[in-house]
């Protein structure tokens, strides 16, 4: 055999039982088949064997498969980001002339799509009240296919009744998604609820450090199983095996990194609440924050990101000025890392509710907790009345 095809044998010649702690970065497009017969393309890997790198390597399915064991679910697929996990969900359950329901405190991505795209491909989405509970019923049609929740709401924290909303929308044979991203699918047990579709930006939590971007689409049964699953296959969603990687070794530190800022958190936002430049804190553990009792009830703890207003008489330009002299905490979208964030909301959008961008959102981090107290407060000093 001439050296030139030697270099290209992809036969491994090394020995393969080296059995690691962690699970090996496979990367590849291209699976080779013992025969012609052994050929096939079905997106079915984790039951039917390796096909096409498209729908995921070993170390792709590792990850979906931790996933789909924490959360409990039927099966996890793994996609590039938290919106292309709202996307899939959106394919799979709308088509033309389909209504759907999602709360006005999502995420905005999330709205902008139900007001953009999925409005272009003739699917109506409507926007609801986060805590309607089984006051739903009233708002499904006979076309509604899919309903969204998302808990708590994004930015202003609100907690759903997920149970009542399940109860009804199956009722209707309505399926539920939820977008269960802060409770990192293990805070709030989605499939316990009998939710049938759970999605995670896996950019947060697991992944942990604001350096990658996956998200993840989780089902309940056999049904939405064969739902998603072509869909997935059809839109081509790849995902980084290096991504997935790093993703796996989040999951090591979760339970852990959960725990601290938890602890954290509540810590930082008692202080804000006990401040007299603040005027609500929007933490799911304060019983200022709506749905209070819900999350009492369903919750098994907090993570690390909530909101908080300034007293009317701050202007929106000072909070901007409390914004730019925090010196710890710095300035950027996103969470569920280990670096605090704060951002401010000037324009957000709520019925009946107009913040005059007084609204913050934090994301507390890693650093000592008496740092951040801190380094909030000289913040809050330079607009001080």
């Amino acid at each position: 055999m001439d050296w030139r095809t030697k270099l290209l044998n992809p036969t491994q010649i090394a020995r393969q039982d080296y059995n690691s702690l962690v699970t090996p970065v496979y990367r590849g497009s291209t699976v080779v088949f013992d025969d012609q017969s052994s050929i096939k393309d079905d997106w079915q890997q984790s039951e039917k064997g390796y096909s096409y790198g498209l729908y995921g390597t070993p170390t792709t399915l590792e990850l979906a498969a931790r996933i789909s064991q924490i959360e409990d679910a039927r099966h996890t697929f793994i996609v590039p980001g938290g919106q292309s996990a709202i996307a899939l969900v959106y394919f799979a359950y709308c088509k033309s002339g389909s209504h759907a329901l999602v709360p006005y405190s999502a995420y905005g991505p999330n709205k902008a799509m139900a007001e953009g795209l999925m409005k272009g491909l003739g699917v109506e989405v409507e926007p609801y009240d986060p805590m309607v509970g089984k006051d739903i019923k009233k708002l499904i049609r006979k076309n509604t296919t899919l309903i969204w929740c998302e808990s708590p709401g994004s930015v202003t924290m609100e907690i759903q009744d997920i149970p009542e909303i399940v109860k009804v929308a199956h009722q209707k044979n309505v399926p539920v998604a939820l977008d269960n991203t802060y409770a990192a699918g293990v805070l709030f047990d989605a499939f316990k609820f009998n939710v049938d579709i759970s999605i995670q930006a896996l950019t947060k939590y697991v992944g942990g450090h604001s350096d990658l971007l996956l998200g993840s689409v989780s089902v309940r049964d056999e049904n939405a199983y064969k739902t998603v699953g072509p869909i997935y296959m059809q839109l081509g969603l790849a995902v980084s095996p290096d991504d997935c990687s790093l993703a796996l070794r989040g999951l090591q530190t979760l339970a852990l990194r959960l725990d601290q800022l938890e602890k954290s958190t509540l810590e930082v936002a008692l202080w804000l609440s006990k401040n007299d430049m603040i005027d609500e804190v929007y933490h799911p553990a304060l019983d200022t924050c709506p749905g209070h009792d819900i999350w009492k009830r369903d919750f098994t703890g907090s993570a690390s990101v909530f909101s908080f207003t300034f007293i009317e008489t701050i202007s929106s330009k000072e909070v901007q000025e409390f914004i730019n002299s925090l010196n710890i905490f710095k300035i950027g979208l996103s969470w569920g890392g280990v670096t605090s964030l704060a951002v401010v909301y000037p324009d957000l959008d709520r019925p009946n509710k107009d913040f005059g961008g007084r609204l913050v959102r934090l994301n507390i981090g890693l650093e000592a907790v008496n740092d951040l107290i801190s380094d909030l407060d000289e913040a809050i000093s330079t607009i001080r009345l």
